[in-house]
């Protein structure tokens, strides 16, 4: 052992899985309190039960914490620039390249660009028109919201499967959480495709032109070079649905970890039981026959019938 430092020496640590009769060892660094955080990283790695990532619950979580990210990527991170020109009369006024840049959360009425008036040099500043910023900080909260969750669960799920397990309310608050995010999902989609749409129609070149004094006049010639590129926003929206698409689909697989699955299945496996029992049961056992061939009624009166045969067939006493 060699000591490196006042807070820190060095030692050699062995990983023995019980699973494996394999064995590692390193070198690594622990404090004088013992504790060594690469060690206990890999003592949760031994007990996570990896395996749950191979069923629908754990599985369909990852894949909610990978949209979730391609979500508000797309999104948060989107910037765009449409380009126009404004050709006066006075070329020496004239501007045949007008950059026009803007970006998330789109609020428009803050972009500004300068655009010649066509007298004398004269420039002014012109503003985009709308706000749909809501909308958008929305769709990408619940994107983060919801890949801040998704993690968490799946992190449940690998090391604290037996505890997640163990009391009912755990599974009952994620499944109420599942349900919400569904929700949450549809809605914030519904709003940032709509907000979209509205973003393209108010950055269009042409509806921009029209804000321009210059442009007014018919002696000036006004001219779209380019308009924004929508592939990201339009995936960003796609990627919202399928996180719906997922979140709504996880609310099966979650609510069969709940008591309430649990206890209908219960319920209905009792029922079958029951129902089984009741069949095997002979309710019609009133009479049978026996080997003879005669009928025996086991529910027979104690008065003896007038037509019961004694002896030989019935004779006539007043034969004719």
């Amino acid at each position: 052992m060699r000591t490196n430092g006042p807070f820190f020496f060095r030692t050699e640590w062995c990983l023995q899985s019980n699973y494996r009769s394999i064995g590692r060892c390193s070198v690594n660094w622990r404090n004088k309190n013992g504790f060594n955080p690469p060690f206990v990283f890999l003592q949760l790695a031994a007990v996570g039960t990896f395996q749950v990532l191979k069923l629908p619950l754990g599985f369909i979580r990852v894949l909610e914490w990978l949209f979730a990210i391609f979500a508000f990527a797309t999104c948060g991170g989107y910037t765009g620039q449409l380009r126009v020109s404004v050709d006066c009369m006075e070329k020496a006024s004239s501007n045949l390249s007008i950059p026009i840049d803007f970006s998330y959360p789109f609020r428009l009425y803050q972009v500004s660009f300068e655009a010649p008036a066509c007298e004398a040099l004269r420039r002014e500043r012109v503003f985009l028109t709308g706000d749909f910023s809501s909308s958008a900080e929305f769709f990408v909260t619940i994107a983060v919201f919801s890949f801040l969750y998704s993690l968490a669960a799946t992190a449940v799920y690998v090391f604290f499967l037996n505890k997640y397990r163990e009391h009912s309310q755990r599974p009952l608050i994620d499944f109420v959480v599942t349900v919400v995010f569904s929700f949450m999902w549809l809605v914030s989609s519904s709003a940032w495709a709509k907000a979209l749409s509205d973003v393209k129609v108010a950055t269009d070149p042409d509806e921009v032109q029209l804000l321009i004094p210059a442009c007014k006049i018919q002696s000036n010639k006004c001219d779209s070079l380019h308009g924004p590129r929508w592939s990201g926003l339009n995936t960003s929206v796609v990627f919202g649905y399928l996180n719906f698409v997922l979140w709504a689909g996880n609310i099966w697989f979650v609510f069969k970890e709940t008591g309430w699955h649990k206890g209908t299945s219960r319920l209905s496996g009792g029922a079958s039981e029951k129902q089984g029992g009741t069949f095997t049961q002979q309710p019609y056992n009133q009479g049978s026959f026996d080997q003879s061939g005669g009928y025996n009624t086991q529910g027979s009166f104690d008065q003896p019938s007038e037509y019961s045969q004694v002896g030989g067939p019935t004779s006539y006493s007043n034969q004719m």
